[in-house]
């Protein structure tokens, strides 16, 4: 993996394990008490206020004022070539041995550089689509296994295309934010009619996140090669899913409401080019895909993953899952293109979803479902407690990062706690 990148002027952001170094440079959206919210880059233990350095005339860019809002989709929609000068002009205004326009300027630092402690996070961007994917090997044979036993565990065509359906944009939510536990139809085992009522098998879906930039138009497919130059960076995603109101909805079209109520994004967009050095291929072929699907390299990411559950009233998180998102077989890049591949249009601002992430060994699950096996082997936490699903007040936590030699490109952390169903 590659070297120690160049050190910055910002200390913070040279500590080896800092998610936020100057090889990183995630995008963001924050806001300070009374002030709007605008477009950000952290890097170690600061953000960069990008409304700000475009308001001093030190960023190339044609538009500076184009952070000065509270989403990211007006940058990502101005393609690579202005993604990579915008990244090149900040690596040297903050290198150690670059640019000293903000490093020398104490009056401009004041209004550039602010404490990541005393900002609030918002949604990154504006979410125009989320689609969710289903395509992580581990998971899918995991669950088929549970549900129609391991000789027919892949569904027929899971080996030929990237299976996924329409999510709600509207239900995506940053960081931190606070999931309320859903009501829907349960019909538990043994009896003929269902109920209505809280899920009581509350689940998480570690996954990853492509952020599509450039848009493509209605009616015109786009190759892999195309797809992946489309994708802004990524983001950690967790899928919430009630298990039990899934189990009951999903025939003949898929999940519906046992994951519309929330899906929750870290805020820190990581880009393709910090992730760039990271890049490894996805696992052999055992059908070949069709050539619209088929990789001109690769096309998967080297990125460490890990569940975190806090109990209600606990100060202290376990960790329940590592897995890497290299485990994954279809990649985000092949995921884009078949989304397109009928003419879809794909819009600056599309979230697709992974899919779940596990790995081939039981604590490299990426789901409760899987972790407990269904409920049949519940969880022990360092805590004493025992789960196999989540409880009212438990706060699930996904990090992430790509390790490099003396350094890390991290994601932060995608957080959320469970309040209890509102009473009806």
């Amino acid at each position: 993996m590659t070297g120690v990148p160049g050190l910055s002027w910002i200390d913070s952001a040279n500590q080896p394990t800092s998610d936020f170094p100057l090889a990183n440079l995630p995008y963001g959206v924050f806001s300070r008490a009374g002030e709007p919210a605008r477009c950000g880059v952290a890097i170690g233990d600061m953000i960069v206020d990008l409304a700000a350095l475009g308001a001093a005339g030190v960023l190339a860019l044609s538009a500076p004022s184009i952070f000065d809002q509270p989403a990211l989709n007006a940058f990502m929609a101005l393609g690579r070539e202005n993604w990579d000068e915008v990244r090149a002009r900040l690596t040297s205004l903050l290198s150690a041995d670059g640019d000293p326009s903000l490093r020398d300027n104490a009056l401009l630092r004041a209004r550039v550089l602010h404490p990541a402690g005393t900002a609030r996070m918002h949604l990154p961007f504006r979410v125009a689509g989320y689609t969710d994917f289903y395509s992580g090997r581990h998971h899918a044979e995991n669950v088929g296994t549970m549900f129609r036993g391991s000789d027919n565990a892949l569904p027929p065509n899971w080996l030929s295309l990237p299976i996924g359906y329409n999510g709600r944009a509207s239900t995506v939510v940053v960081s931190g934010t606070g999931i309320r536990r859903p009501w829907g139809q349960v019909k538990p085992s043994g009896v003929d009619l269902p109920t209505f009522m809280p899920s009581r098998r509350l689940d998480i879906e570690l996954e990853l996140g492509a952020v599509v930039g450039t848009p493509s138009e209605m009616g015109v497919p786009v190759s892999v090669s195309e797809a992946a130059e489309m994708i802004f960076g990524y983001v950690l995603l967790n899928d919430w899913s009630a298990r039990d109101i899934q189990a009951w909805e999903y025939q003949p079209l898929g999940p519906f409401q046992a994951k519309a109520f929330a899906t929750s994004i870290s805020p820190w967009v990581v880009t393709t080019a910090a992730l760039a050095p990271f890049r490894v291929s996805t696992p052999p072929r055992e059908r070949a895909l069709l050539p619209y699907l088929q990789e001109p390299g690769p096309m998967l990411y080297d990125i460490s993953l890990e569940i975190l559950m806090r109990p209600a009233g606990s100060a202290r998180s376990t960790v329940i899952s590592r897995t890497n998102y290299r485990e994954m077989y279809y990649s985000a890049p092949q995921q884009l293109a078949h989304h397109a591949s009928g003419g879809c249009r794909m819009d600056t601002g599309d979230l697709l979803g992974s899919g779940t992430i596990s790995g081939p060994t039981k604590d490299s699950r990426g789901s409760l479902l899987e972790l407990s096996w269904g409920g049949a082997e519940p969880l022990l936490l360092e805590t004493g407690e025992s789960r196999s699903f989540i409880e009212d007040g438990d706060t699930l936590t996904l990090t992430g990062w790509a390790q490099g030699d003396g350094f890390r490109i991290g994601f932060g952390a995608c957080t959320g706690t469970i309040f209890p169903a509102l009473d009806r």
